[in-house]
Formats: structure tokens, sequence, C-alpha cells
């Protein structure tokens, strides 16, 4: 009998479902040198489950974001990564390895959705910016559905992630770059509860532990919305 032929190029490749050596060696690392350019303020850490699966819901402001949100918290971070990150063969070998994986953006991607629900699975914490890209500052846009739909697939909780500051990095150097990060109650999916309904409640929230100027679609909150 011949083999199944396999359906994407990206199952050939091995990802970790787990935290490696590498990877805490990594997070060790850079977190010593972030602690010399950055004051991190973390709050609301008891809001994250110790364990089990969970979606963190972020706002994306810069691409110095994925550091303060895995430094300010005890449990590894799986995230989704732009393809092109993945072209360089030492390097898409080394964020493969910790915990990063491959998305197409601009399409409906269902190898990378596949991935993302396996992680859930196997109860770990899988990190997404609902927005699908950088807001470089101009407020929260409107966000995908996809993060909701995972949660409700895995009936699993959304923990809404505020940063603020991360644009900052840099701008006063040598003086640190303060940045807020704020981990805000779970969202548990209701029963019957549509994708569009979930990702309203999660954005909605996290819109208010924002700036004012940067809650952008979701400043002002719609009458009886709950």
């Amino acid at each position: 009998m011949s083999e199944t032929p396999f359906l994407d190029t990206r199952d050939k490749l091995h990802f970790s479902f787990h935290t490696t050596p590498f990877r805490r060696i990594v997070v060790f690392v850079v977190g010593t040198f972030f602690k010399l350019i950055m004051k991190l303020d973390v709050q609301g850490t008891d809001n994250l489950p110790s364990d089990g699966a969970v979606v963190l819901a972020a706002n994306h402001v810069t691409n110095f974001d994925v550091i303060p949100m895995q430094l300010s918290i005890p449990r590894p971070i799986f995230f989704m990564g732009k393809a092109s990150l993945f072209k360089i063969p030492i390097f898409e070998a080394a964020i493969r390895d910790l915990g990063a994986f491959p998305v197409y953006r601009g399409e409906k991607d269902e190898w990378a959705l596949r991935h993302a629900a396996r992680i859930l699975e196997h109860g770990q914490t899988l990190g997404m910016f609902p927005e699908g890209t950088r807001s470089k500052g101009k407020g929260l846009s409107v966000a995908k559905t996809g993060s909701a739909r995972l949660a409700l697939n895995a009936n699993c909780p959304i923990v809404p992630m505020a940063i603020i500051g991360t644009d900052g990095f840099l701008k006063r150097f040598p003086q640190r770059t303060h940045v807020i990060v704020k981990l805000l109650p779970p969202i548990l999916p209701k029963p019957g509860e549509t994708p569009l309904a979930l990702m309203d409640r999660v954005m909605f929230a996290l819109a208010k532990e924002l700036p004012q100027d940067k809650r952008g679609v979701y400043a002002d909150i719609p009458k009886g919305f709950e």
C-alpha cells in the first residue's frame, strides 16, 4: 500500500507542543537583555489559568509585542508567524523550536487553523493577535473571528491581554521604556454563541484597558451590549 501523501509541506516539519530546553535558554537570555531597555509592569497574572488550553488575545502595535507577552507569564506561548519568516532554514528551525508556526496571511489558512487547534488540544497557551496585523499606533481595527472560533471549538477561555508602551521602544534610550501588560479576566464561550459575538466581547473588554486613543473601532460600546 502506498503512503498517504502530505496534504501540506508544513506537515513534514517538526513542531513542539511543550517547552524545549532551547526555548528556556532563549527566554532567559532575551529577558535578561530586555531588562536593560524595558521596565515591565505586569498586572492581573492571576487571571491566566495555570494549566489547560487557553487563547491569549492581545492588541498588536509593534513586532516587539511578543517579547513582553512571553516575559509576562510563566507559561510558554505558541504563536502564529507570517510564512515569510520561515524561509530561512536555520532561523525557521529556531523559531519552530520556540513555538512559532507559519500562517499565510490574506487567505484562510486551514493548515494554520488545524495546528492552532492542536496546540489547544495539548492544553497549551495559544497567543493570538485578533486584528491580524499591527495597528502601528492607530488604535484597534476590526478583529477577525479566528481566535473565537478556536476557543469555541476547544471550549476553552480567552484571556484578553492589553499591551501598552511597546511603540516607545528605544525612543528615549538609554532611559528604559515603560511597558504595561494587563491580563484581564478569562472570557468563556456561552452556549450557542457565535464567533463574532464572542470576539466582540473580547475586543470591547480589551479596549477598555487601553488608552482612549488606542481603542480604535472599539472605543464606543454599543447600547445594550453585554
